[in-house]
């Protein structure tokens, strides 16, 4: 898998040339592994899933902006030789995806909002023990206890909290400073391209009122819940997201 832009990418070459290519953004302190292989390899669809800067196998640092994070997916895409496309995004992902929408318009084809928020606060608790390196681990053992549903497979969430350790402290405590700070409540309903969102309907992190929030606000915006889901909802119900990702795209029109 190749490096531009300092973000290392996972490509899937299974597009066809009426079809939009498709970008998965990961959430806080996670890599492109947290889109199960079900959405990677989409049929169909050119899918790149992303490390954003600082996480996974992507150079640089973790950046602390929302703003930050968008320059740099619309940096990658310009490199990648992508004019445009549909962001698919999960939580702070799904933040990034909202503000490529809103300050880079002409490379947005639609928006894909998973586990999302026209604002996204972040538990004090949260951002306390993400800040220090002896709390460090502590912080990722609330946010996946608080991402997955109540029938998750406990090997599951083992995986999802190995991959979320992995990533550098700081780094983390980055993404929750700058999800914390994210809120557009005012600016969505300027949003004019295609727009699903989905929501697990036990999500704790993001309940559900925000995805309905998004749905009333942004116009034309769907939105599709996922009975026994938290959070993680890609993670826990891979195939039953993957069926109406396709559903979506299949009205999307490239640009």
């Amino acid at each position: 898998m190749p490096s531009i832009a300092d973000i290392y990418y996972h490509e899937y070459e299974g597009g066809e040339a009426q079809h939009s290519a498709v970008v998965l953004i990961h959430g806080a302190g996670g890599t492109h592994l947290y889109w199960p292989a079900e959405l990677r390899r989409l049929p169909g669809y050119r899918v790149f899933a992303l490390d954003l800067p600082g996480h996974g196998k992507s150079a640089g640092r973790g950046l602390q902006s929302i703003a930050a994070y968008a320059q740099a997916v619309k940096d990658w895409l310009l490199a990648v030789g992508l004019h445009s496309a549909v962001f698919a995004g999960h939580s702070m992902g799904s933040a990034i995806a909202l503000t490529l929408a809103l300050e880079h318009a002409d490379h947005v084809n639609g928006l894909v909002l998973l586990g999302a928020g026209a604002r996204l606060k972040v538990s004090p608790a949260l951002l306390e023990n993400a800040a220090s390196q002896t709390t460090y681990q502590n912080a990722v053992n609330m946010a996946i206890d608080w991402s997955f549903g109540s029938g998750a497979p406990p090997r599951l969430k083992e995986l999802a909290g190995q991959r979320m350790a992995e990533t550098r402290s700081s780094v983390l405590y980055g993404d929750f400073f700058a999800c914390d700070a994210f809120d557009e409540t005012e600016r969505i309903e300027q949003i004019r391209q295609p727009v699903l969102v989905i929501c697990g309907n036990e999500d704790r992190m993001t309940p559900l009122r925000q995805s309905q929030y998004l749905a009333e606000h942004i116009p034309g915006a769907v939105l599709k819940t996922i009975p026994d889901a938290g959070h993680m909802v890609m993670l826990e119900k891979p195939q039953p997201v993957a069926d109406i990702l396709r559903g979506f795209l299949e009205g999307v029109k490239y640009l």
